[in-house]
This record gives C-alpha cells, structure tokens and sequence, in this order.
C-alpha cells in the first residue's frame, strides 16, 4: 500500500513551512542539477516543487533518479521557505518546496506522445487518441473544472427558485425535431426501433401536465446531423420548462441565471435587461438570427435612395422585385484598390453577382465607380446617408440572398480587419421568429423551431390563410454571434396543435401514432407553460474563449463523429445482429 496524501499539492502555501506532508501525484517535470534533484509534482490541484537532498535523504535521492515524467508517485516530507532567488511567482505555491525524506513510485508512465507540461500545438487526431493524456494538460483540466462549476451554478440558481430536477428517458420515440433520430433497435420487439433524444421536449410538456410547474435538467441530447466546431452527435443542454408563464417570464428568468452563473464563475455582472431584437430587424441589420453585436457593421436599406435611378442594372434589380443592400465599413475610405477588389471576389464566392463601393472624399465628394450615373437627389440621399470615414460595400438581388450574403461578409472583414468592440461578451435576445418556413425541395411548409411551438395570440386568425405571417412566440438568445440558447411558449390547446399539425403536413392518422400520448394529455388540464433549453457546451466554449466545443467536453467525438479512444462506432458481432433480428448489407 502507498502513502496516502495528507495535502494537494496546489494547496500549499508559506503557512505550512515546518510541517510534514504527504503528497501524491504525477511527475510534471524533472530536473537534475548535480547533487540536487528538483521535480515538479501535479495532481489535481496544482504543481508544488520538490527537492531530493542525498544528504537529507540518500535512499529517497537515489530512487528520485529513476523518475521520469508522468511517473505516479507518493512523497513525505517537509514544507520549506524558499530562497528569495528561488521564489517562483508565476505558481501559487512559489514560496514553498518540498524536501523530501521518502518517495515511492507507486506506477511508471510510457514516454507521452506529446508534452503534458506544454502548451504546444498538438494534432487534433492525437489529442483524442490519447485523450485520457490530453486531459491532464493544465488547459483541458482547467476547463473541465470550469464546466463543472457552470453546472454547480446552474443547479445552486434554479434551486433557489423553486425548480426541481427530473431525469427524463434515454429511449424514447422518434419524432420530428429538425434532425435526423439516432435509432436503437429493440431486441424484445424485433424490427421496432427506439431513439435518442434530440431533446427532452415531450416529457417536459408532459411534467407541466402533470403539475410539476418548474422543472429543469441537465439533458444529454442527441442528433445525427453533419458535424461542426460547434456540433457534436451527443451534446448537453440546460433544459428548463415553467407552467403559468408568458414570454417576458422565461427571458427575465434566463437572464438572472446567467447573471448568477457569469457572477460566480467569473465575477461579471450582466447588464440586465439583455437588449431583444426581433427576427425581423436582425436580418434587416446583421443578415443573421444570430447577429455579433460586437461588430460596428450594419446593413443600409438604399432602395428608396435608387427607386428612380436610371442606372439599367440597378432598374433592373427593383424592377424584379430585389433590394439594393450595403454593409458599412468604418473607416473603410482607408481601403486600398486592391482591398477592396479582394472584398469583391470574397463576395462573389459569397454568392453576389456583383459588388460596388461608395464613399466619401475629405471634402465631401462622393467616390463611386455608378457616380456619374447618378441623379443629383441620388448622390445627395446617398451623402447624407454615409459619414466620411465609412465605406458602403453595396449589392444588389433577390432580398433574403442579399442579406445573407452581407451577414457572411461582415463577419468576415470583421475577423479579417479586427473590427469588434472591446466588449468581451456581447448579448442579444432575438424574438419573433416565423411560426413556418417554406421547404422548396419539399413543396410544403414546416416548422421553424419545432412543431410544439406556440404562435403569438394576436397572430392566431393568420394561421388559415397567410400562415407564412405568422410569428411564433419563440426566442433565441444569443452570445458573441452564436445561439447559446432556444425555447419557446407551447401549445397547450389540443386543437390549435392539431391544426398546426396539419399546417406543416402531419395527417390525423400520423399525429395520432406519433403524438397521440400528447394530444391525449393536452385534454386534461394542460396549463400554459413554456421553456428555454441553453447549450451547455457552446456557453462554457465561450466563456473560456475557446473556438470549439471539443475544447470543453471530456470525450468528443471526431468531424466524422468517430470516438478515436474506444474506436466507436464498431461493427456489431454477428450474434448480436441475430438477436436483434438484423442484417447488415454491404
């Protein structure tokens, strides 16, 4: 049996000069100096120095030889001051060493195939290959740590609030949640199929039936869909549902949370309330749902300023029922020729036919490849439109590619240039988003956020002949341009969701077989609730300021949604696929 440890190593400090510890850890770092042998011990809490003297310790000196990083071992001895021209300041317990009196190897470590010490470039693929070693790099044990105190926070919140946690099922049925299933056949019932959940949604719904009026979870979710920095095939989400609420009642809610979480976690109050944007004015603005307020970049309406212009493509371009849009650069009057024949081609990758500058000179002139083609009451709009040290990128189309196309260019000069505001977190509600969108491919409508969401009151009489126009009463939020959380108010009328079944192509029959448990439940006093369902994983990213949420789970998957440390997905032995009645084709 080894020594078991009396301190962390991270725990030490002056305080404990003179006494007698034992430590347990890994070999961060070794150092022989000829007489002397320094290594830097690690465990969970922190690194602590430690000094193997022959004339202090000969037994203890000797066996120190044989270390090697990432060995495990156990230490006794004794806290000591440092020298003052020893003192470390970059580590918490600079002031102190170890000298040792004992050490015993309790395991020996294979040379790691990349520094555990260093924070070096490491090849994705090996990091997950190795991921149990990358997880002991101070960065990946920091930000676990992290998370886990985001959760604490989160759970400490909304128990103060009168929420309760409820587990809902892993296997479940299949339903339409904008993703496709990932499907687990049942052995007892050959040919029939369970799935993972894409959310907790029903059962939540089904909690608020059933009176419990505040609940949450923290959810493992699931979705079979191609994979991103910000994706992962499993991933985990702050699932919170509330009876006898409105809209305005989740996002203050929301707010105070993560008010609560930012405070605990990091010492950042939130400026509350969070600014709301309708769906509307942010593809207006940003040509996103999902706009980076700290960029100082806005998309400008000019089809007023062209509605007479004789300029043929511009004409055309109205006449066709499209839109004239510019994105405003600050200080774009700077820009080179070549800058912005550069932004040009980006824009055409991007999409746009074509693309032309306006700005103005230092004394007021406007400067345009169109300024000779353009009325006088066109370039004075146009002057009092634009300030003089911005540059408008203009192109025109068809409207909803227009913006979209302007919203990509943004966040690219902004990346490009360093365009963002000194803000380190920048937040935005975004509220009334269309109840429907319209499949092309498919020819039919269906829902833009899930199929249970409930439409604005005032919107309702819409749904029979201009559902297109219906605003649904759901809300995203949003953090440094990325969606960290999506809910909405549900339908707790069993008819009015059956219509909007039939709205986006759900037969009676279909809804019955899928949904019926719901329906059914709907007719039993189902009170007005709605919820809010924050990603865990994208929120903790962000916070750490890292790029990916691989950075902040402890065992992601690949792009190719491959564990590289167990091998998973494998194929299935034949015995197994006989006992699920299943055959695999090639």
């Amino acid at each position: 049996m080894f020594p078991k440890w009396t301190y962390r190593c991270g725990d030490l400090n002056l305080k404990d000069e003179g006494k007698e510890v034992i430590l347990n850890g890994w070999v961060n770092r070794r150092r022989d100096l000829g007489g002397l042998i320094f290594i830097d011990l690690r465990d969970s809490s922190g690194i602590v120095q430690i000094v193997f003297n022959p004339e202090v310790a000969l037994s203890a000196y000797k066996e120190a030889e044989n270390l090697r990083n990432e060995f495990v071992i156990a230490v006794t001895g004794k806290v000591v001051a440092r020298p003052p021209e020893a003192i470390n300041p970059s580590v918490p317990t600079g002031e102190i060493e170890v000298e040792a009196h004992s050490l015993t190897i309790i395991n020996q470590s294979l040379n790691p195939p990349f520094p555990i010490f260093q924070e070096t470039e490491i090849d994705s693929l090996t990091r997950l290959r190795y991921r149990y070693l990358d997880l002991r790099r101070p960065r990946m044990h920091r930000n676990i740590i992290f998370r886990h105190r985001v959760v604490k926070a989160v759970r400490d919140f909304l128990d103060e609030q009168g929420f309760i946690e409820i587990e809902t099922p892993i296997l479940v049925s299949t339903t339409p949640e904008g993703a496709r299933d990932y499907l687990v056949p049942s052995r007892v019932y050959p040919g029939k199929f369970y799935a993972l959940p894409q959310s907790p949604q029903l059962f939540k719904q089904i909690l608020m039936i059933a009176g419990f009026d505040r609940y949450f979870q923290i959810a493992r979710c699931f979705r079979d869909e191609d994979l991103r920095a910000d994706r992962q095939p499993e991933f985990t989400q702050i699932d919170i549902e509330m009876s006898f609420v409105g809209r305005d009642d989740v996002l203050k809610l929301t707010e105070e949370l993560f008010d609560y979480v930012f405070k605990r976690t990091m010492g950042i109050s939130l400026p509350l309330p969070l600014p709301r944007i309708t769906y509307q004015e942010a593809m207006e603005l940003y040509g996103t749902d999902k706009p980076d307020l700290r960029i100082p970049m806005v998309i400008k309406n000019l089809d007023e300023i062209f509605a007479s212009t004789q300029i043929k493509f511009i004409k055309e371009i109205i006449s066709a029922g499209g839109t004239i849009r510019a994105l405003t650069v600050p200080k774009g009057e700077k820009l080179s020729r070549r800058e912005i024949s550069i932004i040009e081609e980006k824009a055409k990758t991007l999409g746009a036919k074509g693309l032309f500058t306006l700005k103005l000179s230092k004394d007021g002139l406007l400067i345009s490849s169109i300024t000779k083609y353009l009325l006088p009451e066109e370039k004075e709009k146009i002057s009092r439109l634009l300030n003089k040290e911005e540059l408008f990128l203009a192109i025109g189309g068809e409207k909803k590619e227009v913006l979209e196309i302007l919203g990509k260019l943004r966040i690219e000069l902004a990346e490009k240039w360093g365009l963002y505001s000194e803000d380190k977190f920048s937040w935005a509600w975004i509220v009334d988003f269309p109840l429907f969108s319209f499949n092309k491919e498919e020819g039919r409508l269906e829902a833009e956020h899930h199929p249970f969401t409930s439409p604005l009151p005032e919107d309702i009489p819409l749904l029979e002949k201009e559902p297109l126009k219906v605003r649904a009463a759901s809300y995203d939020l949003v953090l440094n341009g990325t969606e960290v959380g999506s809910g909405s108010i549900r339908i707790h009328n069993a008819e009015l969701q059956k219509k909007i079944f039939s709205i986006i192509g759900i037969t009676p029959d279909d809804a019955k077989q899928r949904f019926g448990f719901l329906l059914e439940a709907l007719q039993y006093g189902a009170p007005p609730h709605g919820g809010i369902a924050p990603g865990l994983d994208r929120l903790v990213m962000i916070m750490l300021g890292e790029e990916s949420i691989r950075e902040v789970i402890p065992f992601p998957k690949t792009q190719n949604a491959q564990c590289l440390l167990t091998g998973a997905p494998r194929e299935a032995s034949p015995e197994q696929l006989a006992e699920l009645k299943l055959k695999v084709e090639q």
